[in-house]
């Protein structure tokens, strides 16, 4: 069962197009939406909450089209920007009394729980916080009505890796009810390779691909060599390529390449840069 689907998506921001983007996210898994800033992941990300119009395209979550039940969906939607974008002069108090009004299942026992795991400051005003303490306030806030699809946008950016790390063991934790599911828009790909099932990968308003994590950590390989040596590798094996320390390295898929050369697992970050900058 797909709790989101996005079909041909296309959207005009200026001079900024997303051009038939499609994918889908199924129940129970996480994905990641990865590309470089501007590549168009937050653009994707408020047509789906209908904060940017769409041109063109259907968008359906929980089977029901966005625009038109956008209110119901709401209610099991839960949404993260890289931003915390609340009054900073309120408290973590102050903002449990206003959610009891937004959210027909908030829920003030679980969000005070989680901000004593978390060890964010129930009396300190926003403004006086930290990035990384805001960012953990956000995802707390997001998870505190129990909502089926989680919607992040960035989250992680210019945190240290260790108020990341905790970001992402709330986001396990989440996953523990096969019936949730989240969208992660991310640069920081590293994250991904953590939590997410599937890879979506944006380059400039489009679809470069959809593939399973497993597969592009297992069937890509990365290649090092002379360019003497290089010629040995079938040309229709190579995905991209780059100049290395001491000659050239190749992207290739592992199927089309003998087991005589030596291959290298690529991260999900190397394969991105291979496909924008080396094909």
């Amino acid at each position: 069962m797909n709790i989101l689907e996005v079909k041909n998506l296309s959207k005009k921001i200026g001079k900024f197009e997303l051009q038939n983007i499609s994918f889908e996210v199924e129940q129970g898994t996480v994905m990641g939406l990865i590309g470089q800033n501007g590549a168009g992941k937050s653009s994707i990300i408020r047509c789906i909450l209908n904060l940017f119009k769409k041109t063109s395209g259907e968008i359906t979550i929980f089977g029901k089209d966005h625009a038109h039940f956008e209110t119901e969906i709401r209610e099991d939607l839960g949404i993260v920007f890289d931003e915390l974008h609340v009054p900073d002069n309120l408290t973590a108090i102050d903002l449990d009394k206003i959610y009891q009004k937004v959210y027909k299942r908030w829920d003030s026992e679980f969000f005070f729980s989680l901000l004593d795991r978390f060890d964010i400051s129930k009396y300190d005003k926003v403004k006086v916080m930290s990035r990384g303490m805001k960012m953990k306030l956000a995802i707390v806030l997001a998870l505190s009505h129990h909502p089926k699809l989680l919607l992040l946008d960035e989250p992680t950016s210019g945190l240290d890796p260790i108020v990341r790390d905790e970001m992402l063991d709330l986001l396990l934790g989440f996953m523990e009810d096969e019936t949730h599911s989240i969208l992660f828009s991310s640069h920081i790909t590293s994250d991904l390779e953590k939590i997410a099932d599937t890879i979506t990968f944006i380059h400039k308003g489009e679809v470069l691909f959809t593939e399973t994590k497993d597969s592009l950590l297992y069937d890509y390989g990365l290649w090092k060599g002379t360019k003497e040596q290089a010629t040995e590798i079938p040309t229709h094996a190579i995905i991209g390529k780059r100049p290395g320390t001491f000659g050239i390295e190749l992207l290739v898929k592992r199927e089309f390449v003998s087991q005589a050369f030596p291959l290298e697992r690529p991260t999900i970050e190397e394969i991105m840069v291979f496909q924008v900058k080396g094909g």
